[in-house]
């Protein structure tokens, strides 16, 4: 007799293992591929003409590249700390979102070490700010916020992996006892890592699932601050300011909040995950993202307190921000951010698979024009007024931005069609629990 269990792991893992996926997933993936030939385009024009493509120049010594890569990591922090807190805590929420979460984390990671590696003109030569036995014993500059994005990369990719495969492994067993064609069972019984499920197999899983949950929280916030100092170091005045770190360790936490409601009610919708994916949980992460947007709008409130208080050239560039050439900006941040979220107020809104999608993207968007804001109008207006000038993103620019969201939607379509999205063995050992309840 089929227990509920199983029948749960045949649903879940039937969708990775169909060997057709219907045609709205094909147009979706063709649309994400033909993004990524347009990041390809992007790339090899910085790479073969240099960043002259790139509308950046004096003041403006940062534009997209800066604002697209604060970004992403912003969404790969928010997410992987919201994963890693669910894991910790032991949520029944985790079952559901976790998976797909920590995947997002991931591909945002890969998305925004694009922009500073080429950011560099002869990305050939990235490695150079790792400290390896050079004979000629030239070392990178620490003092290098470029020094820093490397390290913070390179960590942040190795834990956000760390945390989704381990996650993975017992599921990777289950498609591997599942799959029909050899070399899917072949590929799958690789990544499985000879997993047999026994008492010694899930109790070191669980140690290392937990222990490596435990490392991505202060590594999220560090990082995410590290982000923020690169900012603060420097003297443009509406940048020195210790008010940053904050500012983006709590607007990147809603911008992964918006995203893993914005791929819920997707993945619900489109995968017919209703049984996994309930309206509960859509309420809860609606819930959560309506109280980051109200400690959002705190402190945006905060931050124009204390700069209108403390005068001289801080006040000057926030004054700017909010009425000067770049104002709509802020304010669209403000509108998309603070304002918008507010309709989660709402139950029907929270429970509504268009109203979540409508919100997870407007939300995305308006920390995106946050980050366009902060950068952009911060280095408008300097302390010389000779060299006061207004920034014109190129069309390589918008390029390599929307080639990274293609890049993005590419990464996550395959990991929906060739992994399972919901864990089934969170799945398995709730619905035991419930039927012994």
């Amino acid at each position: 007799m089929t227990t509920p269990a199983e029948t749960s792991a045949s649903e879940v893992a039937s969708i990775p293992l169909s060997p057709e996926f219907g045609w709205g997933w094909l147009l979706a993936l063709a649309a994400s591929a033909f993004m990524v030939l347009v990041l390809a385009y992007s790339i090899g024009a910085l790479v073969f003409i240099g960043v002259g493509v790139w509308g950046t120049n004096v003041p403006f010594v940062w534009g997209f590249d800066l604002t697209n890569y604060v970004w992403w990591i912003g969404i790969a922090n928010g997410s992987t700390l919201f994963a890693a807190i669910l894991v910790l805590r032991r949520h029944s929420l985790r079952t559901a979102i976790n998976r797909f979460a920590e995947g997002l984390a991931l591909f945002a990671v890969i998305c925004a070490g694009i922009f500073p590696i080429f950011h560099l003109g002869r990305p050939w030569l990235f490695y150079w700010m790792f400290p390896y036995p050079a004979t000629f014993e030239v070392w990178p500059q620490f003092r290098s916020p470029l020094t820093w994005d490397f390290w913070a990369i390179i960590t942040h990719l190795i834990v956000t992996t760390m945390l989704w495969y381990v996650g993975l492994i017992p599921d990777l067993a289950t498609l591997r006892d599942r799959a029909r064609p050899l070399a899917a069972k072949r590929v799958f019984a690789a990544f499985a890592l000879g997993w047999r499920g026994s008492l010694r197999h899930w109790a070191l899983h669980q140690r290392a699932y937990r222990l490596v949950a435990v490392a991505v929280i202060p590594i999220a916030l560090v990082i995410q601050s590290t982000v923020a100092f690169e900012f603060s170091v420097t003297l443009v005045p509406d940048w020195h300011e210790t008010r940053l770190p904050l500012h983006y360790v709590v607007s990147g936490l809603e911008s992964g909040l918006a995203l893993i409601l914005l791929a819920a009610a997707i993945l619900r919708g489109s995968l017919r995950l209703e049984r996994y994916i309930s309206v509960e949980d859509l309420d809860l992460i609606g819930k959560l993202l309506l109280a980051n947007s109200l400690v959002v709008g705190y402190v945006h409130m905060g931050e124009i307190g204390s700069a209108l208080l403390a005068g001289s050239y801080t006040q000057t560039a926030t004054i700017n921000r909010l009425v000067g050439d770049y104002a709509g900006l802020y304010w669209g941040a403000i509108a998309l951010t603070v304002l918008l979220p507010q309709a989660l107020w709402s139950p029907s809104v929270r429970a509504s698979n268009p109203g979540c999608i409508l919100i997870g993207l407007g939300v995305t968007a308006g920390v995106w024009l946050d980050r366009l804001s902060i950068v952009v109008g911060g280095l408008q207006r300097d302390y010389l007024p000779s060299m006061w000038r207004m920034y014109a993103p190129t069309q390589p620019e918008w390029y390599l931005y929307l080639g990274t969201i293609g890049l993005f939607a590419a990464l996550f379509l395959l990991f929906v069609r060739y992994l399972p999205v919901i864990s089934m063995s969170e799945t398995r050992h709730d619905e035991h629990r419930e039927a012994r309840s």
